[in-house]
């Protein structure tokens, strides 16, 4: 009678795979886990405006929102953004856009960029395809945005599950009172005003990030879902400053000055705290409101479970 080779696992073998199912378990459970919002609550003598940082475009596994955040919401007497709701949801926003951003000045688009970044913009829209020709009649400030909005679309990111987005419906589920920091037509004049240099370095930005590859937009992601705004504030802002100074300027300090007043307003109201949702960059760095806010005197403060900065 002949014996039945039996083979015997090894306990290396088992070891070797339990630390591999090990590791895809956290993994799955990292990915699963709400991410750690980039949110400060300022306050004073009697009422605080809680800041969170946004990423505009975001995937379906970047939900359900940190408990942090549903808690900042549910205790907010009005919930402000970039643009009020009614704005950044009204289809003549984009049509705007795109009026604005038609030349207007004497010239071309390829006369504008010059021999180095015409080649390089050919270069791009060549290897994706991309008919340049649908481009030429805008200004650079335009087709720097249309690039980086194709990037990320690109990699999965949606601007419909933007996490402005998301708190805009979860406000008016609510019922809370919602407003804008600026209106579009301010935000159109903002990109659309810029001197052709600080355009120049819009588009330029859009392509440095493009021939980065997709790990660059990944890296800033992961920054944001973990919470670490050190991480974010280098790879989305420092760079961008060091870069682009006068992009930076148009597109955040100014900003950040023009929103100053009006969260100091708020803060000077007896009744009510209020939920400050923008865009992440807004808060990071010597120039972001949380910054800003603590030179003030105000008291500042780290409103995560998991970071303490």
């Amino acid at each position: 009678m002949r014996r039945l080779a039996v083979a015997v696992p090894r306990p290396r073998r088992f070891a070797g795979l339990a630390a591999l199912l090990l590791g895809l378990l956290l993994s799955l459970q990292a990915l699963a886990a709400p991410p750690k919002p980039l949110l400060w609550k300022v306050s004073d003598a009697d009422n605080a405006v809680y800041l969170l940082g946004s990423f505009h475009m975001l995937r379906p596994g970047d939900y359900p929102v940190a408990r942090e955040v549903q808690e900042a919401l549910a205790g907010a007497g009005s919930v402000v953004f970039e643009l009020s709701p009614d704005e950044a949801n009204s289809p003549r926003l984009a049509a705007t856009m795109v009026q604005a951003a038609q030349r207007k000045r004497p010239g071309t688009l390829e006369g504008d960029l010059g021999p180095r970044l015409s080649a390089r913009l050919r270069a791009y829209a060549d290897a994706r395809g991309l008919p340049l020709e649908r481009l030429s009649g805008f200004d650079p400030w335009f087709v720097g945005l249309t690039l980086s909005l194709l990037q990320l679309q690109q990699q999965g990111l949606d601007p419909a599950l933007g996490l402005d987005r998301h708190l805009m419906d979860a406000a008016a589920a609510a019922g809370k009172p919602t407003a804008g920091l600026e209106t579009g037509a301010a935000q159109i004049a903002a990109l659309s005003g810029m001197p052709v240099d600080a355009q120049l370095q819009m588009l330029e930005q859009a392509l440095d990030q493009a021939e980065a590859g997709p790990g660059s937009i990944e890296s800033m992601h992961r920054a944001w879902r973990s919470g670490d705004g050190d991480a974010l504030w280098r790879q989305m802002g420092a760079d961008l400053e060091r870069e682009h100074p006068a992009l930076y300027r148009r597109i955040n300090v100014d900003r950040n000055e023009a929103w100053l007043p009006q969260l100091e307003a708020r803060l000077a109201r007896p009744e009510g705290d209020t939920l400050v949702v923008v865009g992440a960059l807004h808060l990071l760095g010597p120039d972001g409101l949380v910054e800003r806010l603590r030179a003030k005197g105000y008291k500042v403060e780290r409103v995560c479970r998991d970071r303490a900065r």
